[in-house]
């Protein structure tokens, strides 16, 4: 099958515009850490296809079951913003 004829994956496109954007190899790691957990939350679903009820849903989850701290939580946010902000 011949790959140079079909778009770019999700994750990867994540990454090519966090790099020509200069994110941090670190931040790219991270960003792109919490976008798969959250496509993972939400039944493999696209995050083109979730809005705010789906992120708002992510985030409840990780504050309530997962204890994570609120900068994580921010962090979090802004990685899935940043994804679904790419459609």
């Amino acid at each position: 099958m011949d790959t140079h004829n079909q778009p770019p994956k999700l994750m990867d496109r994540v990454k090519a515009i966090m790099r020509v954007k200069r994110y941090s190899p670190r931040t790219v790691k991270t960003y792109c850490y919490w976008v798969r957990y959250f496509i993972r939350f939400n039944g493999l679903r696209h995050p083109a296809s979730m809005g705010g009820p789906e992120v708002k849903a992510f985030l409840e989850h990780l504050a309530v079951r997962r204890h994570v701290a609120a900068a994580k939580q921010d962090q979090t946010l802004n990685a899935l913003v940043f994804s679904i902000g790419m459609y």
